[in-house]
């Protein structure tokens, strides 16, 4: 029995309550069906989906509001909040606050069981599931007793290492993913100090500290690669494929069968090519367009046919659907497939013949998509183009346009369809910000030398365009055929967030239009929220804002150009939802779209994947064997825990390469922008590094400076000097905490600096 017809039997049941005799005698299970009924209640316990009120008594969290499910926050003080999924409060964007003495022996990230003690207020009854296996820190030996810290600064607790586990047996294999060389230590002694990962074997209660053995021994904290193979471990990235996968991709072969590119169309007769960036190695997609007679445009966009090599339920596909997603470090990555699949085999090298799924698009001269195709198909790319190169096509350079001469014209015309799609889509009222975004360079010695924006050019948003609309026509073709598919929604924002936005762009001069009714007119409650210091905080219900996409576009254009632009696009970006993966169609927000899907990078991408082997059932007429609902559901909830995952990685290490770099700067003084202001102090970005640190309020001086929660600024007492977001100051580095990725600074001449607002 599946999980959702269970809980849907529940359901049925008077106040969703069920004893487990009772379920037994209504489902007619014995033998092995009664074993398979007790792991898939425990299972459903666990997902915190189930209530076990007492032994064998059931009851649908869905159905009660006096618990509720949810992960455990915990912060560096010892209290933490639960952001409940099942449950009480679950959907209302509520948070359950848990003090420093309720956690029940939790650890940060725990999925728990809360049970309210009060509005808003709870305690943990059950850890439904522990989020840390492992943990990576720094061995401090002791001769009575040595134990570990984690790097991970919302684990507070040391982990006691008993004697004899502190050394760990020397590996059957070597293998690693960066250049850090294995320690060989012989004693605890000899190990204080170093980097190690430590497999927790007790985890904590209310009264003791964790237990671990170590595992393995990453280095010391100096050592080339280390952060990465910390951040690797500390965010449980696999980053090993099994034997039984390496095996799987070494027995795959580079020869196509003659029959399997006789049963395709063949497209290796066109220029078609790929643009990618300088530095990449795998290439999904391909692109080829051509402007016929009556001004339609013919847009071809061929994706690697990943699928027709990782068949489903293979060693190489259970390991990809495992990773999710390929995660890309400054210097490195860890790729979703094996390297002979996805820098060799899959990957659209140049003058090579290679499988594709082909999506053909006819476009009318306003950018509607009049027509789409969708076949299985083989090119051969006619050359690897860069964006740099590209761009410099399109803009004239005499010496590349020469050396590409053949496909000058044909990029021109590309360049041509992409301003007409991005026309379209700004039509449409889809959002397009435009945030800068930091790029490390490395010197001869593996060293951070600088950090440089990121720049866009006319060949990335070709790019982008192309994409889009394939993603775009693959999920409405896949809607239309199959009961189910997984599509990438954004979900409109959360009112609160909006409007308190909206109360910050105000003071800037600015507004995105929704209105400017009081809160009382708004429909707000007030509630307590932060329980640390009895702040109140409104509550917006969300049907009373009807925010559109539209309404970011509009302010997106004001602010175009202007000194504010950076922190308002940050600040808008921030109050809108994280984009997922999900087997309901709820269409994209910031796109503006009504049905999108990710298509174009399976090489990388697991959804992308399943949304190819889902368009080959439409093509080989295979809809009625598709999976349905359930399953898709599993995959999508699994792909946006690997995206998020594999985000945190890689923002995480960058923000631990910048504290580095900061390292041999303190003293130094930068150009900074206010982002954030609270009680505490406030956070700050340089302006040229894009780097972020905090200023604590004690470290502003020539007067006594206290937070105002009306005015979201820290205002001196006696001067009335005023520090709010977006104020320029001039900062200087006090303290770099490297491994904790905390910067400190002070703000240079405080009393002359304060209130100098971004838009002067």
């Amino acid at each position: 029995m599946q999980e959702e017809a269970l809980l849907e039997h529940i359901g049925k049941l008077p106040h969703g309550r069920a004893n487990y005799k009772q379920l037994v005698r209504e489902l007619g299970t014995r033998g092995e069906e009664r074993r398979a009924l007790d792991q898939l209640l425990e299972r459903l316990v666990e997902k915190g989906r189930l209530l076990e009120t007492r032994s064998d008594h059931y009851i649908l969290m869905d159905r009660q509001q006096e618990y509720a499910a949810g992960r455990l926050s915990l912060h560096r003080d010892g209290y933490g909040f639960v952001i409940p999924d099942r449950g009480a409060l679950a959907g209302t964007g509520e948070d359950i606050f848990v003090d420093a003495e309720s956690t029940g022996g939790a650890m940060h990230g725990d999925r728990v069981m809360v049970r309210l003690k009060g509005p808003s207020k709870g305690r943990v009854v059950r850890i439904l599931s522990r989020a840390h296996p492992e943990v990576v820190g720094r061995f401090r030996y002791n001769p009575r007793g040595s134990f570990v810290i984690p790097f991970d600064g919302k684990i507070r607790e040391h982990i006691a290492i008993a004697r004899g586990d502190e050394v760990p047996p020397v590996p059957e294999t070597t293998e690693r993913l960066g250049e850090v060389p294995r320690l060989d230590v012989e004693s605890a002694e000899a190990l204080d100090g170093a980097v190690v990962n430590v497999e927790i074997t007790e985890f904590p209660s209310p009264t003791d500290n964790a237990r671990g053995r170590v595992i393995e021994v990453l280095g010391r904290e100096g050592d080339f690669g280390i952060d990465v193979e910390i951040m690797i471990r500390k965010h449980y990235l696999p980053h090993r494929f099994p034997a039984d996968v390496v095996d799987e991709a070494a027995r795959l072969t580079a020869v196509i069968p003659a029959e399997e590119i006789a049963r395709r169309r063949d497209f290796r007769t066109l220029d078609i090519v790929t643009i990618d960036g300088e530095t990449a190695r795998d290439f999904d997609d391909a692109v080829w367009v051509e402007k016929q007679p009556d001004g339609r445009y013919h847009l071809q966009v061929h994706i690697a046919d990943v699928a027709y090599y990782v068949r489903e339920g293979s060693g190489i596909d259970r390991e990809a659907r495992l990773r999710g997603t390929s995660v890309y470090f400054p210097d490195r990555a860890v790729p979703m497939l094996p390297y002979e699949l996805s820098t060799d085999l899959c990957s659209l090298n140049p003058h090579a013949d290679r499988l594709v799924l082909s999506a053909l698009l006819t476009i009318d001269p306003q950018g509607e998509v009049v027509a789409a195709e969708f076949c299985e198909g083989v090119i051969r790319s006619a050359e690897r183009m860069t964006y740099t190169n590209v761009n410099l096509v399109l803009e004239g350079d005499a010496g590349l346009r020469e050396r590409y001469a053949r496909l000058a014209p044909r990029f021109e015309t590309m360049g041509e369809l992409a301003a007409i799609l991005t026309r379209r889509r700004h039509k449409r009222g889809s959002i397009d910000f435009d945030l800068p975004e930091p790029v490390i360079e490395f010197d001869e010695q593996g060293l951070v030398s600088a950090i440089v924006r990121r720049e866009r050019n006319a060949a990335h948003r070709l790019i982008e365009e192309f994409m889009l609309a394939a993603n775009e026509a693959v999920a409405t073709e896949i809607e239309r055929q199959l009961t189910a598919s997984i599509y990438r929604i954004h979900e409109k924002p959360d009112p609160r967030k909006v409007f308190e936005f909206e109360q910050v762009a105000a003071t800037f001069g600015y507004s995105m239009g929704i209105g400017r009714m009081p809160a009382r007119d708004l429909g707000w409650t007030t509630r307590r929220r932060d329980h640390t210091k009895g702040r109140r905080e409104m509550i917006i219900p969300e049907s009373n804002v009807p925010v559109t996409s539209r309404h970011y576009q509009t302010l997106i254009a004001r602010i175009a150009g202007k000194p504010e632009e950076r922190i308002l696009s940050y600040l808008m970006l921030r109050s809108l939802k994280q984009a997922r993966y999900s087997e309901e169609n709820a269409g994209h927000f910031a796109l503006a779209s009504r049905c999108y899907t990710h298509f174009t990078s399976p090489i990388r991408r697991y959804p992308d994947l399943v949304v190819h082997r889902l368009l080959r059932r439409v093509l080989t007429g295979q809809a009625a064997g598709a999976p349905g609902a359930g399953p898709l559901k599993t995959v999508a909830e699994e792909c946006s825990f690997t995206e998020r995952r594999a985000a945190d990685a890689e923002r995480e290490l960058l923000e631990w390469k910048k504290a580095r770099f900061m390292e041999e700067r303190v003293g130094e003084e930068f150009p900074a922008l206010i982002v954030s202001v609270m009680r505490s102090g406030m956070f700050v970005e340089l302006v040229d590094l894009f780097i972020e640190g905090f200023i604590p309020i004690d470290y502003l001086g020539g007067d006594r400076y206290t937070y105002r929660e009306n005015e979201r600024a820290i205002v001196g007492e006696r001067k009335k000097k005023k520090f709010a977001i977006g104020d320029r100051l001039t900062v200087q580095v006090d303290r770099v905490e490297a491994l904790e990725r905390r910067l400190l600074f002070s703000v240079v001449d405080a009393t002359s600096q304060a209130g100098q607002r971004a838009r002067k």
